[in-house]
C-alpha cells in the first residue's frame, strides 16, 4: 500500500470505479428539471447518436470495399424489421406461376380490356349535393383519365345513371362523394356487369396546390400498378387498369401510379424526361496523381443520362371499403369483400 493510499487518497483502481459509477449513474435528459439544460442535454445525446451512426455506416462501407478489392464476398447487410416484411402469412398471395389465377383473369369482367376488344369510356359524376371542392377534384380527374366525361348528378339516383351509361356504351362510372364540402369517398362501377368497388378517399391535393406542378398532355399515359400481391389485390388492380386504354403513348412521357402500401392505395400522376448531364471530375493534388488512374478517367464517359420527374396532380389516397358483385345495389347486392372493424385487430394483416 502506497503512502497516498495510507493517507486517505484513492488508488488508480478506485478512481476508475468512481468514473464508471459516475457514468452509469448520470442523469437522463428527461430527469433534468431545468428546461434549457434539458434541451441542451437532449441535443448533445442526439448529436452523439448521429455521429455514432455515421461512424458505423462508414466502417461498414470500408469493410465492403476492402472485401471487394480482395475478391472476397462482402459481409451481408442486416435487413431492417418493418411491418411490410413481417406481415401475416396469407394463402391468397398470388404466385408468378399460378395457373388457376391466370385462367380466372383470362375470363373475368376485365379480360376484354386487356385483349383490346373494348376501349374504356368513363363517366365521372358527384353526389347529389356537391361543393366546389368536389367539382374541382372531378376536373382534375378529367385531365388524368383519357376518354372521360363529366355529367352533373342532378336528382338522378345511381341505378338510373347505370342504365343511362349502359345504353350509351360507357364502360365505367366514377362517383365522388363528399362530407362537409370535402371529397371523402369514391365509387367505381364497372359496366355492364360489375363489379362495384367503394373506397374511402383522403389526403386530396389538387393540381394547383402542388408546388411546381406540370401540365399534363393529351397523350395516353403509362399505368403503374405496384404491390397488389393477393388475389383480391389483383382484381382491384385490374379494375383500375380498366379505366385506362391499354396502349400507352410513350412519347407523351406520362405515368399514372397506383401504389399499394399496407392496404392504402396512393395515387400519383407524373411526367418524366431523360436528360444528359456532364460528369464533373474531382481535382486531385499534383503529388498524388496516379498515371493509371488518369488513363482510366479518360476512358470514362463525360456525360450521364438522368431521369427527372415532375408531378402533374392530383394527389390522393384510397382505402377500400367493399367490393360488390354486379352493379351498385345497397339492398340486394352480394359482396365479394367487405371491410369490418374486427379486421383491424392486427397491424400486420393486409388484404391487397
Amino acid at each position: 500500500m502506497g503512502k497516498r493510499e495510507r493517507d486517505g487518497g484513492e488508488s488508480e483502481r478506485e478512481k476508475e470505479e468512481r468514473e464508471a459509477n459516475a457514468h452509469v449513474g448520470q442523469f437522463l435528459p428527461s430527469q433534468i428539471r431545468n428546461k434549457c439544460k434539458r434541451s441542451e442535454a437532449y441535443a448533445k445525446v442526439k448529436n452523439e447518436k448521429k455521429k455514432a451512426k455515421k461512424q458505423k455506416i462508414k466502417l461498414r462501407d470500408e469493410a465492403e470495399k476492402e472485401a471487394l478489392e480482395l475478391g472476397n464476398v462482402p459481409p451481408p447487410r442486416k435487413i431492417p424489421r418493418t411491418i411490410e416484411n413481417t406481415r401475416e402469412a396469407d394463402e391468397t398471395v398470388a404466385q408468378a406461376d399460378d395457373e388457376e389465377l391466370q385462367a380466372e383473369e383470362g375470363a373475368d369482367e376485365f379480360s376484354q380490356y386487356f385483349a383490346h376488344e373494348i376501349t374504356p369510356k368513363v363517366i365521372i359524376t358527384t353526389s347529389q349535393q356537391n361543393s366546389v371542392a368536389t367539382r374541382k377534384f372531378c376536373a382534375d380527374l378529367l385531365t388524368v383519365i383519357p376518354n372521360c366525361h363529366y355529367y352533373k348528378r342532378g336528382t338522378y339516383n345511381l341505378k338510373q345513371i347505370v342504365k343511362y351509361a349502359i345504353n350509351r356504351e360507357f364502360t365505367s362510372i366514377i362517383v365522388i362523394n363528399e362530407n362537409r364540402k370535402e371529397p371523402n369517398g369514391m365509387l367505381v362501377v364497372n359496366l355492364p356487369e360489375g363489379p362495384t368497388a367503394h373506397f374511402k378517399l383522403s389526403s386530396v391535393v389538387l393540381s394547383k396546390r402542388i408546388k411546381g406542378h406540370g401540365k399534363a398532355s393529351r397523350h395516353q399515359p403509362e399505368l403503374i400498378l405496384n404491390n397488389f400481391t393477393t388475389r383480391l389485390g389483383h382484381r382491384v388492380g385490374r379494375m383500375f387498369a380498366s379505366l385506362f386504354p391499354q396502349d400507352p403513348n410513350f412519347r407523351g412521357r406520362r405515368a399514372v401510379t397506383f401504389h399499394n402500401q399496407r392496404d392504402f392505395i396512393f395515387f400519383r400522376h407524373h411526367r418524366y424526361i431523360f436528360e444528359s448531364k456532364e460528369i464533373k471530375e474531382k481535382k486531385e493534388k499534383p503529388n498524388k496523381v496516379d498515371p493509371k488512374a488518369v488513363k482510366e478517367k479518360k476512358k470514362l464517359p463525360k456525360e450521364q443520362v438522368i431521369a427527372r420527374l415532375q408531378e402533374c396532380g392530383p394527389r390522393f389516397t384510397l382505402k377500400m371499403q367493399s367490393l360488390q358483385h354486379g352493379t351498385f345495389d345497397t339492398k340486394y347486392g352480394e359482396y365479394e369483400w367487405l371491410h369490418k372493424p374486427d379486421m383491424d385487430t392486427s397491424r400486420r394483416r393486409f388484404f391487397l
